[in-house]
């Protein structure tokens, strides 16, 4: 059985407010509790125009009032953002306020470009050993067995599901050396999924927290009535795409254009031919298809949806058509 999450990058629509997307991270961390969802993760990113989750762990906070079942958490933190102390104290606190409830991503990207990184961390000279060491860090913090000769408090005996977060091989091998679930970004960088994948799953050794590899793979859904409706709902996510790409900036989502992909030039195609090789658009019966095909082709243990739809109420059912295409693979009942 594959199980199904959700990624909010919380988006802030054009012409929006932080406040408002806030509001509608909360009612859609709800509607993934109502419609299965195994988790509901938020991610840090910083200096984005259209995206309102850069202080992860208060929005976790907040989400978590709204909810009461579903796992909540960051896909991810970036942690050489933080000292490991820091984000022992914020999720041993989550971890508190929604025991046996939270998800706790890490990442060695800034979540950010390389002004606003040297503003988070103050430099940006770095040991390639300082990411393993900061994760080993972390855990003996939450694991309160002397090793750093400090106690976390909060933080200390807390049980937040740590996860290594990746979109190259490093994050693959980390993972598997330390014995911990891996999830690859092939919602955005598929490029090395396939290697990523190999790589998690030959090398990894057992530890105390899991006995054999749990692989969660990003995978982009635009799902809607038709396959027309969601090909349009798709070009405010495309739109975004190529302004990131094209300028290395982010911009706040925009509302769907007709016809968008027919004013791009061969580039721009092929940008994001690229960076949404994992995804499905289209009606329930393309999405469940395509949904079925990638789960085949990866033997993924979960996948992770991203659905960065412009209006709220479409983003909601393109969700929760997702989730109907996984029940299906179980023939468990649709939900309404």
């Amino acid at each position: 059985m594959t199980d199904y999450a959700m990624l909010d990058l919380v988006p802030v629509l054009q012409g929006g407010t932080i406040r408002d997307a806030l509001d509608r991270a909360a009612d859609l961390a709800v509607h993934a509790e109502a419609t299965g969802y195994t988790r509901y993760w938020v991610a840090e990113h910083h200096g984005m125009a259209g995206i309102a989750s850069a202080a992860t762990s208060l929005v976790i906070g907040h989400v978590g009032q709204a909810t009461r079942t579903i796992r909540i958490g960051a896909g991810g933190i970036m942690l050489p953002n933080h000292a490991p102390l820091v984000i022992a104290e914020q999720f041993g606190t989550l971890d508190a306020l929604y025991p046996g409830r939270i998800d706790l991503g890490l990442g060695r990207a800034p979540g950010s470009d390389q002004q606003v990184a040297r503003a988070l961390r103050r430099t940006l000279d770095s040991d390639p050993q300082a990411f393993p060491r900061d994760v080993m860090e972390l855990q003996s913090y939450f694991a309160d067995d002397g090793e750093t000769g400090i106690q976390a408090i909060p933080g200390a005996g807390a049980k937040p599901e740590m996860w290594i977060l990746g979109s190259s091989l490093f994050g693959a091998q980390l993972a598997a050396a330390l014995g911990l679930p891996y999830a690859f970004a092939s919602h955005f960088a598929p490029a090395m999924m396939d290697e990523a994948i190999e790589t998690y799953r030959r090398n990894f050794r057992p530890s105390p927290v899991l006995e054999k590899p749990h692989l969660m793979l990003g995978y982009n859904v635009f799902a809607a009535e038709t396959d027309e409706d969601a090909e349009l709902l798709a070009t405010s996510a495309q739109q975004m795409f190529v302004a990131i790409r094209t300028t290395g900036k982010g911009i706040q989502l925009p509302p769907p254009v007709p016809g968008y992909r027919d004013t791009l030039g061969r580039q721009e195609n092929a940008v994001l031919d690229s960076v949404l090789a994992c995804s499905a658009t289209g009606g329930p019966e393309t999405v469940a298809r395509d949904i079925a095909a990638f789960v085949e082709r990866t033997g993924a243990d979960e996948l992770m949806f991203v659905s960065s739809i412009h209006d709220h109420e479409a983003r909601k059912r393109s969700f929760a058509i997702a989730a109907d295409a996984m029940r299906a693979r179980t023939s468990e009942p649709a939900a309404q």
